[in-house]
């Protein structure tokens, strides 16, 4: 018996994966954004908002990326470490209606909220706009985080990794009469 599949589902959930993993090849230096944490983090808040508005979400897929400086600039100066985010999300509610979010995130706190000038649609007709998506009364994912006990000034120290290896032999039944 075949099961038949939902080709747009399918085709969703492949391209949410190969986008999550093409853009972590291109991540920045420690203390900026990450573009995946700021779609997953997007992903996640703008669908729990549209569902707390009332729309069913089928599926919702955000990729992001991180713009640090103005290409071409002649200032010397470096980009700044925290950089800002383009996020663009598309997805589909439950009644095949199209769903779209952009713009700009300039903070990501925890995989909990994004901060930033967001702009959701359903069927291209503006269901909110945000500046703040989820909650943020977490910590930034940016920060480093430090065991108890450890100063700031303090490296973390090494770890150990525990491997067991377990062997199984099997001992074949005896012969049949």
């Amino acid at each position: 018996m075949r099961r038949r599949r939902c080709p747009r589902t399918l085709t969703a959930i492949c391209l949410a994966g190969a986008a999550v993993a093409g853009v972590t090849a291109c991540e920045p230096a420690a203390g900026g954004l990450s573009s995946v944490a700021v779609a997953v983090t997007t992903d996640k808040t703008t669908t729990s908002t549209l569902e707390r508005l009332g729309f069913d979400v089928r599926w919702l897929s955000c990729t992001a990326r991180i713009d640090e400086g103005k290409a071409g600039s002649a200032s010397p100066k470096s980009p700044s470490p925290s950089g800002v985010a383009t996020v663009d999300c598309q997805g589909e509610t439950d009644s095949e209606q199209d769903i779209t979010l952009k713009g700009k995130v300039t903070e990501e706190r925890s995989g909990k909220c994004v901060r930033g000038d967001l702009i959701a649609k359903v069927d291209r007709k503006v269901v909110f706009r945000a500046t703040v998506l989820g909650n943020c009364s977490g910590a930034p994912t940016r920060s480093p985080t430090r065991p108890p006990g450890h100063s700031p000034s303090e490296a973390p120290g090494a770890t150990a990794t525990v491997t067991v290896t377990v062997t199984v032999t099997a001992t074949p039944d005896p012969p049949r009469k």
